[in-house]
């Protein structure tokens, strides 16, 4: 019984495995492309990814400065006299940057390039400060208790961030370089030992960069989740609320302009054509303004059949501009229903150019008030400054 189903279910759709093996070869392209670089991340993830930087960074800086000063009593212990009056300037400097890096990252909110420096610098200070151990120690054979297991803590740590593949790729090339310093300086150079110690490195660096995969995979599936509508696939309204606050906090401040848009007798449509084809209007509809829209603006479902747009850059002769792209789309817009009958629809569009620091809620709401103006007058049209 349950053979001849399959055979059924085959001869029915003999392209379903074809089809199912596209599709996740589509999907396992699209991941590798998202963890590969951070260039098909949206803006909005840009600013999450950014935060989730922020915070580790912060967590590890403070960590690393309490612990400094028992860092700090391993040398008088461990390192020849010689060597002293350079660690422990050394040390100063090493606490001195830790402390720019807290303050940077603290200071990073909203700045995803901050953000990424201050990760950078965080792990570039231990690995400054191990090359800098190395090049002043006397010919003698020294014990590193303490030192030369930083390259191994750094490659671990590249697991704690979500790093992209890339960005992680040059650090960990940076940590290869110095363990070949370090074995240079030490005669391990090439020897068996030394081929061990790089054979250990990078199989922990392929450790690391397999967790930044899935980690950056997980919080992308995560983040849109959480952030975007499922029916349209635009953000939602809490999402597109946190994003204007992240871009209005921008230095210097942009010009920008938000659109709120309805469509027309959407009620009708449900009721005339049904709920799934009133859906389909919506979806279609979102289609519209991914095609009208330029890649630096953000569109969102406001809720029900209202939509939502931030222009980034926009000034006022700009966002009408773009405002009337979309009602002219949303016009010449033809869809058949599912008895086969042509079915339009058109949108009334509401524009308010926002004031540097101006919040979210106020900008709504006038362009709301010249959304409720534009269906007054007669619907699909668009009311601005």
């Amino acid at each position: 019984m349950g053979y001849s189903l399959f055979r059924l279910v085959t001869m029915t759709h003999p392209h379903a495995d074809s089809v199912d093996l596209k599709n996740l070869k589509v999907r396992g392209m699209s991941a590798l492309r998202d963890a590969l670089t951070s260039r098909s991340h949206s803006k909005d993830f840009a600013f999450a990814r950014g935060d989730y930087l922020r915070s580790r960074v912060m967590v590890i800086s403070a960590l690393f400065l309490a612990l400094l000063p028992f860092w700090t009593l391993l040398d008088w212990f461990m390192l020849p006299a010689e060597s002293l009056r350079y660690t422990l300037a050394g040390r100063i400097i090493m606490a001195l940057a830790l402390v720019l890096v807290f303050l940077l990252a603290r200071g990073s909110k909203s700045r995803l390039e901050w953000a990424r420096l201050s990760a950078g610098l965080l792990l570039a200070t231990p690995a400054a400060f191990y090359a800098l151990v190395l090049a002043s120690l006397p010919d003698g054979g020294y014990p590193l208790i303490g030192y030369s297991f930083i390259p191994y803590m750094l490659t671990a740590m590249l697991a704690i961030f979500p790093f992209t593949l890339l960005e992680s790729a040059v650090l960990g090339a940076t940590l290869i370089v110095l363990q070949l310093y370090a074995q240079f300086l030490a005669g391990d150079l090439m020897t068996a030992a030394g081929l061990q110690d790089i054979w250990l490195l990078a199989a922990l660096m392929a450790i690391a960069f397999t967790a930044n995969y899935f980690q950056l995979g997980l919080m992308l599936r995560l983040y849109r989740e959480a952030t975007h509508d499922p029916l349209t696939g635009l953000l939602n309204r809490g999402a597109l609320m946190r994003t204007m606050e992240q871009i209005s906090g921008d230095e210097p401040p942009l010009p920008l302009a938000l659109l709120m848009m309805d469509l027309d007798h959407f009620k009708r449509i449900n009721d005339s054509h049904g709920h799934a084809f009133g859906d389909d209007v919506l979806r279609d509809f979102a289609g519209v303004l991914r095609r009208s829209l330029r890649p630096v603006d953000i569109a969102a479902r406001y809720g029900g059949e209202e939509f939502a747009a931030i222009l980034t850059g926009a000034d006022k002769e700009t966002a009408m501009r773009i405002a009337e792209r979309i009602r002219q789309q949303a016009q010449d817009t033809l869809m058949n229903n599912y008895d086969g009958e042509p079915v339009c629809y058109t949108v009334s569009i509401g524009v308010a150019s926002l004031q540097p620091r101006e919040r979210f809620e106020t900008a709504a709401r006038r362009a709301d008030s010249r959304l409720y103006e534009a269906k007054k007058i007669s619907r699909n049209r668009v009311v601005g400054v």
